[in-house]
């Protein structure tokens, strides 16, 4: 509630005896847990107060001028309960604007300010400098004054030593004649800086306003049946907080199982520093409308079809990503290849928005955390687990010419893996980053490793035209397209190991039945081992010995009557 004035009765208690209320220093209201969602973070605070029988104002913070105010809740509690007899009234962000506190200036002053600053500090470092050069040639003066005083009383006496009365007043001469000149250039320096100060202070005067700070603290109007120590909790949104997952994978030596470490990288300049807070993560978003769509009108109008258009199909060619997810899943999300942006990619991984499978999702660092106010990522370790996996060589020629390394590995994580970059690690090494899809709990993850340098996949395409019969009388346009892909192995291991190497090619695939798509399969050498499948993949299982060169050559046809055009 923040539009809302209170006023206490007549006769009641203020609070103005109690530790943060009145309008007197306010009660520490510190931030104990955030939880962090897409693009906002909710705050709850806790601060202990000591209540007063009846009607009073308790004022607690400071706290961020960014506080959403309608999202403001209060509540007291007593054992980790509401307590009895304890009312809440109203609760409202104040704001006020206070002189800045002393301090150099703020990240966003301007440059005569920070010029202002810089020669203040300069001169209140010349200006002791310049004290310590006076009373050192004070002392030479007194000095001076005692020789003098002591040739005097010498000479009366009868006892005149003129070689050390000598030796002693040139060193006194040649000590002040330093010093002297050493005042002399710090005296200038410091008359010229402190006009040059108050020139750029004249220049910041006319042209802006000395900066005040914005500050705010909670006003809580409560009601207590009986006085008594209590916790108050306050619970507000904030915007300028927002958090992405971010992972680690790492293949072990023998290629056996994968350390997938699950962080979160949060950035918040809210204002204030979160300092061991209890951290969720939350896949929420509550910027989005809760209602349905406007509904408006949609006018459809029929029409004759031209003669042209009654005998003519009109027909495109369009790429359609194939994604499959779960153990029955082969590709990957990634065309087969499992090469997603790793191994030699151009492209580079973007943070993604928090993907939840549509559910909302929750995640909890284990233990508390501090994140600065400074806007820079700070990366949250979440949880972390070493599953054993499968290791397979996949090569997608379309898409990339390079042999991959994917694991296949189980989400052990004990929570679902939402989409977002991983850093992938073989051999001590960094080897690219990659994107990992949304995975649930126990389903299978592709993860791919990097290329083999040792594997050499080199793709040709012909086409063939051909057309028969009379245009508009059963006339056809045939489209032969022969694929010829080239397997090399330019490794020779001492033990002769011959790993198995997957290739991935499509065929395409019609939705229209004035378009016939064929696999010729006698033109094919050697026949595919897994394919076509509904989504038109072909899949060849090689094992090349070291030193090998295989051909693999994959014809297909596409068929199309003489009214189809676009073909």
């Amino acid at each position: 509630m923040t539009d809302t004035d209170t006023t206490l009765p007549a006769g009641t208690d203020d609070g103005t005896g109690g530790a943060g209320t009145g309008a007197g220093t306010p009660t520490p209201l510190p931030v104990t847990a955030v939880t962090c969602m897409e693009d906002r973070a909710q705050l709850r605070r806790q601060a202990a107060v000591e209540l007063a029988a009846g009607a009073q104002r308790l004022r607690v913070g400071p706290v961020t001028p960014l506080a959403v105010d309608r999202s403001l809740r209060a509540e007291v509690r007593r054992d980790d309960s509401p307590a009895p007899g304890v009312r809440v009234v109203d609760a409202r962000v104040v704001r006020t604007y206070a002189p800045p506190r002393p301090g150099g200036p703020g990240e966003d002053a301007s440059a005569a300010r920070r010029a202002v600053h810089v020669l203040e500090e300069e001169i209140r470092t010349v200006r002791p400098l310049r004290q310590r050069l006076e009373s050192r040639l004070a002392v030479l003066a007194q000095a001076r004054a005692e020789l003098y005083r002591d040739v005097a009383e010498s000479a009366g006496a009868g006892d005149a030593e003129p070689e050390r009365w000598t030796d002693r007043l040139a060193l006194l001469d040649g000590e002040t004649e330093a010093r002297a000149a050493e005042l002399h250039l710090l005296s200038r320096r410091l008359h010229g800086l402190e006009k040059e100060l108050e020139r750029t202070r004249r220049t910041l005067a006319r042209t802006e306003e000395e900066p005040a700070e914005l500050t705010a603290v909670v006003e809580v109007v409560v009601e207590a049946d009986h006085p008594g120590p209590a916790v108050l909790e306050v619970a507000h949104l904030v915007p300028c907080a927002l958090w992405r997952p971010a992972y680690r994978a790492t293949l072990a030596a023998d290629e056996r199982s994968v350390r997938l470490e699950c962080d979160t990288v949060v950035w918040q300049r809210t204002g204030e520093d979160w300092d061991g807070v209890r951290l969720s993560l939350s896949t929420a978003r509550p910027a989005l409308a809760a209602g349905p769509p406007a509904l408006r009108e949609d006018a459809l109008v029929l029409r004759d079809r031209s003669a042209e258009e009654r005998h003519t199909v009109r027909v495109e060619l369009r790429e359609e990503e194939v994604r499959t997810v779960g153990a029955d899943g082969t590709d990957g999300g990634d065309g087969g290849d499992g090469s997603g942006d790793s191994g030699g990619g151009e492209g580079t991984a973007e943070l993604p928005g928090p993907a939840d499978g549509g559910e909302v999702r929750v995640l909890a660092a284990p233990a508390p955390v501090t994140v600065r106010s400074d806007g820079l990522p700070h990366r949250v370790r979440l949880s972390a687990f070493t599953a054993p996996c499968r290791t397979a060589l996949v090569c997608a020629p379309e898409l990339s010419p390079l042999v991959t390394r994917v694991a296949r590995l189980s989400n052990g994580a004990g929570h679902v893996l939402l989409a977002g970059p991983v850093d992938l690690v073989r051999g001590g090494g960094f080897t690219g980053r990659g994107e990992l899809p949304f995975a649930g709990l126990g389903e299978e993850v592709l993860l791919p490793f990097g290329s083999e340098d040792t594997y050499r996949v080199v793709r040709h395409v012909e086409d063939r035209r051909a057309t028969g019969g009379l245009a508009g009388l059963g006339g056809r346009t045939v489209l032969t397209r022969r694929v010829r892909l080239f397997v090399s192995r330019l490794d020779a291991p001492p033990d002769g190991e011959t790993p198995e190497l997957t290739v991935h090619e499509r065929v395409p695939v019609s939705e229209v039945s004035a378009v016939g798509v064929r696999l010729r399969e006698n033109a094919c050498r050697p026949e595919p081992d897994e394919g076509p499948d509904a989504d038109g993949m072909v899949r060849y299982v090689l094992r090349p010995a070291p030193g090998e060169r295989r051909e693999i050559t994959l014809e297909y046809e596409i068929s199309a009557s003489g009214a189809v055009t676009g073909l």
